[in-house]
């Protein structure tokens, strides 16, 4: 660990502004004329810094301070990203909570947090007023939105209560400046605390890798992927779409976006460039203005890769998968090209997902499956390459703790003198060319009396089949002696219709189980019309729920 130093990670915003003061820094759409065109508004980098300055004024003036903790809950827009950095800027920390994780985990998660204030839109301010006695310590709420306030100050009352009032505050690089909770999609969502030296750190790896050049213009399909480009001069141009939901996504909204704003880099879920590639791909449209695609939230199909680079035209334009987690990000990254020229056979025969190899500072290594805390790295058993064990990583942007989590933080973290390793909770393997392959989840992985069965390796086998969708390999029994169970997805219009239809589609599975040493063992097979798959990227499948469904037909 380094010693701590003056840092604000709102610093790299004020250094923007003062190098690119008149460019576009967020473009936000605000609506459509008569004529169906659409709308844009939008701040300099001059204007938006200035703005974060009156904001955090005025949440000064209401009594903020670095001790607080304030919950940001407000639609994706020139406002959020304002908001974001002018918290950052008082010194305060952000509480981000995914929106479409539902509402019992959103309380769970506010009563975890035990909130100083509600930054949000009305109805989140009635929903706190209406429950008040629960968010007792919540004295400080701004209402962002059109409507009533709901016992939050307007978005434009902070900004003039703070009109020119700014008085900085000193930070370190390792002050918290965030709580950001997991999606939840292998357990209760839990806060991983963000230093502001791991949010900078986060900016120079991904600008570093990707070569990323300031005047760049960035269509960010995940919210919080916009905060990095404030910091590398890059214009984000917020897209028309729902976040919570990628994958009903309307292809036209993110194409008419990219083409008059001429982005040149884009980041969405895989769920997003299916249904972006497969429409591309049928209307023959091109987009020449991309240079680089960026996806991540789990593995991205080999169809969703190669109908993504049929859409760029121009030659170097390249699509990235980079590897990482919500506590450390990012950690591997590996390009298109390489997969459909290289890995993806590999993947089809029950190899795993090659995630590349890691991001320069990033170490990473491959230990043997320990089920409880490991107490120092000395203790972890390093696995050769091509061997599955259970990744780990260490890294200037890793999360040292869950907030108010002592024992999840002891299972994450594994101590190593001054520094820490966190286990990704994902199995995988090096390569012979040091390259790092995912290979499923730890809590995922099929315990049968033969042995484990990995679902990321076993899955491409039987995805391959021309009418399946998607797939997902479950446990039904005790760990140890599971049965594992096979749950198809059908592609859509070919859910077999008829017993005749199911039986033939079945017993075209088992012939491609049994081609398989990986996959012999695979007798049962069902159908499912559609997946469940988490909330935030609409691709992780819940397997967990599938066991349970699974058990029960």
């Amino acid at each position: 660990m380094t010693d701590p130093v003056k840092l604000n990670i709102a610093d790299r915003l004020r250094a923007s502004a003062s190098r690119w003061p008149h460019q576009r820094c967020v473009v936000y759409p605000e609506g459509r004329d008569r004529n169906g065109r659409v709308a844009y508004t939008h701040s300099t980098f001059t204007q938006l810094n200035q703005e974060t300055d009156d904001l955090a004024a005025g949440l000064q003036k209401l009594g903020t301070t670095p001790k607080h903790k304030l919950v940001l809950m407000v639609k994706p827009s020139i406002e959020f990203i304002a908001l974001t950095f002018a918290i950052f800027k008082t010194g305060a920390t952000v509480v981000l909570i995914d929106p479409g994780m539902g509402r019992k985990r959103i309380f769970d998660c506010l009563d975890e947090i035990e909130p100083d204030g509600f930054v949000a839109i009305p109805i989140v301010q009635a929903i706190r007023q209406a429950r008040g006695k629960r968010y007792r310590k919540a004295n400080i709420n701004i209402s962002v939105g059109r409507s009533f306030s709901y016992g939050g100050l307007p978005y434009r009352k902070l900004l003039e209560l703070g009109h020119n009032r700014f008085q900085p505050v000193e930070t370190l690089s390792t002050d918290r400046a965030a709580i950001i909770f997991t999606s939840g999609s292998t357990g209760p969502p839990k806060g991983v605390v963000y230093e502001h030296g791991m949010f900078n750190a986060q900016v120079d790896l991904l600008q570093q890798q990707y070569q990323i050049q300031p005047g760049e213009i960035d269509l960010p399909g995940f919210p919080l992927f916009a905060l990095f480009n404030l910091a590398m001069g890059v214009t984000t141009v917020i897209p028309d779409m729902d976040p919570t939901k990628p994958a009903d996504v309307n292809p036209l909204r993110i194409i008419e976006a990219i083409e008059n704003q001429g982005i040149t880099q884009a980041f969405g879920s895989p769920a997003l460039w299916n249904r972006v590639g497969r429409y591309c791909v049928e209307k023959s449209i091109k987009l020449p203005s991309l240079r680089r695609i960026l996806s991540a939230g789990a593995p991205v199909p080999v169809p969703v890769l190669e109908k993504m680079k049929q859409c760029c035209s121009e030659i170097e334009a390249e699509m990235f998968t980079p590897y990482g987690a919500t506590e450390a990000l990012p950690v591997c990254s590996i390009s298109a090209s390489e997969v459909l020229n290289e890995t993806a056979a590999k993947t089809a025969i029950g190899q795993g997902t090659c995630v590349g190899k890691p991001f320069s500072q990033v170490d990473v290594r491959v230990i043997h499956e320990v089920s409880g805390a490991i107490s120092s790295f000395e203790k972890a058993e390093i696995c050769p390459k091509n061997k599955i064990g259970e990744i780990i990583v260490r890294s200037p942007s890793a999360t040292r703790e869950y907030f108010n989590r002592p024992d999840a933080t002891a299972l994450a973290k594994i101590p190593d003198g001054n520094q820490f390793w966190h286990r990704m909770g994902d199995m995988g393997y090096f390569d012979d060319e040091n390259r790092l392959w995912f290979c499923g989840r730890k809590a995922h992985i099929v315990r049968t009396a033969q042995g484990l069965m990995y679902p990321v390796c076993c899955e491409p086998i039987f995805n391959q089949h021309p009418r399946v969708y998607r797939s997902a390999l479950v446990g039904v029994g005790e760990a140890g002696k599971q049965q594992p169970v096979l749950i198809v997805e059908p592609e859509a219009n070919c859910y077999p219709k008829s017993q005749n239809a199911r039986n033939t589609f079945l017993d075209e599975l088992k012939v491609i189980a049994s081609q398989q040493e990986l996959t012999d063992s695979i007798f049962d097979f069902r159908f499912h019309r559609k997946l469940p798959v988490d909330r935030r990227h609409n691709v992780k499948i819940h397997r967990e729920d599938l066991a349970i469904w699974a058990a029960k037909n």
